[in-house]
């Protein structure tokens, strides 16, 4: 199997960034006005619905936020919204640098569009914004509204300020990260590199601060990232009478290999990236936990300790692949036995295996040659062969990037380790490190391990992480362009 490494530079400065200490003077914190601002345009993105279904539109979202950028003063021509279909426009605005330079760009990326739910599911309607208990409430809040109101509130403080950098900073936010026919920022690349071009982009969408009950653990900064796939499964049988049931019928076939699916744990894998994660996360781990780390860290990895770790979901997902069902639709009448049915099986593919490989790993699993088992896109166009795309590879060390990053983190969590991780999911990041453009993921955005509520029912953020990141972004911003 192929595997990539991260470069040694990267590791090492990272390692390096972890534990250095950096002389810390107080950050400037929004004041209450700028603080109302964006709690206002937070809620804002959060009842817009900007979902891929016939009640979304990720147009409505960018517009009003593009009105907000033009009510504040800024130029119609660093204000443009645009894309390829008229419910996915995407939105990118320019703060100039004070006068001509040499100097590229710096690009803050972020996707409108968020996961679809139903509001039976929830305890709050999932289109309202509620705050309560300290957390603000509504699909969004944790992927990514949160960022984006963060980064439209920051880019609308400094227009306000005055504020000139010595080079451009850019803000895009983008339609159909979530999934949908027109990717925002794979667009935005294809068709206006000249909008979007940037010397590095800095991609809220992944990294942040993990907390463990309160206590700051480490500082993620996504250095690559699994492969998003999904494959149709389908079961296909003659059918019958509902009186003279079959262990053959499709229903059973189906339910059968994805059983087989859920025994099943793809190998213990370990990357540069992943090994640099768990090494500086050793360091803040005690007792069965450190030890555990420490041992899947040696050259022979312990296999025991792997999966004693491997409880916790979100360890797990840094360690293999992982595939799992999330959509079933079977039957045709309720007194016949189903003719036909079908499961969506989503993976997130460890780096150096491609979505073909692990479609064809999926039929081996489920050892049923009655089983067909397709790749489906992005824009759910269903073919019998997978890319062999393998993964996005680490971009080079820069250090005007880490620099301000850690330091500015470690002004707001004082002491938290700054690390590489691979993001368990996927983002846009892959569409510019593509076209040569380095990206780096990080939110500032502070949760506990076990609150993970992205894509899943009641989704919320705590009210303090989101002012942590409010003074994050605006201080980041104002030191990568030139304060």
């Amino acid at each position: 199997m192929r595997r990539f490494a991260l470069p040694a530079s990267l590791a090492a400065l990272a390692l390096c960034l972890a534990a250095a200490a950096f002389a810390q003077s107080p950050l400037p914190t929004a004041s209450a006005e700028d603080r109302a601002l964006a709690r206002d345009i937070f809620k804002q993105l959060i009842e817009i619905n900007t979902t891929d279904t016939a009640l979304g539109n990720v147009t409505t979202g960018c517009a009003a936020m593009q009105k907000r950028f033009l009510d504040a003063g800024l130029a119609a021509e660093d204000v443009r919204l645009l894309g390829p279909d008229a419910r996915k426009q995407n939105l990118v605005v320019r703060i100039r640098a004070a006068a001509p330079t040499t100097q590229k760009p710096v690009l803050f990326l972020g996707h409108m569009d968020v996961v679809e739910a139903l509001r039976s599911d929830w305890s709050t309607d999932p289109f309202q914004f509620v705050e309560k208990d300290g957390y603000y409430y509504g699909r969004g809040t944790q992927d990514m509204k949160d960022s984006d109101a963060a980064l439209v509130a920051t880019f609308l403080r400094l227009h306000k300020e005055g504020y000139k950098p010595k080079r451009d900073l850019i803000l895009a936010l983008t339609a159909d990260e979530e999934g949908g026919k027109f990717n925002g920022a794979d667009w935005l690349v294809r068709n206006h590199r000249e909008l979007v071009d940037a010397a590095w982009v800095l991609n809220p969408d992944s990294g942040g601060v993990e907390l463990d009950h309160g206590r700051t653990v480490v500082a993620d900064v996504e250095a690559t990232e699994k492969v998003y796939s999904d494959y149709q499964v389908t079961a296909v049988n003659p059918g019958g009478h509902s009186s003279r049931p079959r262990p053959d019928n499709a229903i059973y076939e189906l339910t059968a290999a994805l059983n087989k699916l859920a025994a099943y744990t793809f190998p213990f894998e370990l990357n540069e990236v992943t090994r640099t994660y768990f090494t500086n996360l050793a360091a803040q781990e005690t007792g069965q936990t450190a030890a555990d780390m420490r041992a899947i860290l040696a050259t022979s990895p312990d296999l025991a300790a792997a999966a004693r770790l491997s409880a916790e979901p979100s360890f797990n997902s840094n360690f293999r692949t992982t595939c799992v069902a999330t959509r079933l639709a079977a039957g045709h009448a309720n007194n016949a036995l189903a003719q036909t049915a079908q499961a969506n099986v989503n993976c997130r593919i460890f780096p150096g295996h491609s979505p073909e490989e692990i479609r064809l790993q999926l039929a081996e699993i489920f050892a049923d040659p009655k089983l067909v088992v397709k790749y489906v896109s992005d824009a759910g166009v269903v073919t019998h062969s997978a890319p062999d795309r393998k993964a996005m590879i680490p971009p080079a060390p820069i250090q005007e990037v880490f620099e301000p990053l850690t330091r500015i983190t470690q002004a707001i969590w004082p002491g938290v380790k700054v690390t590489p991780v691979m993001e368990n999911g996927a983002s846009d990041s892959i569409f510019f490190a593509l076209a040569g453009i380095p990206c780096y993921g990080y939110s500032a955005i502070a949760l506990e391990r076990d609150d993970d509520r992205a894509h899943g029912q009641d989704e919320r953020l705590p009210v303090d992480s989101y002012w942590k990141s409010i003074d994050f972004f605006y201080a980041f911003s104002k030191a990568v362009g030139g304060d």
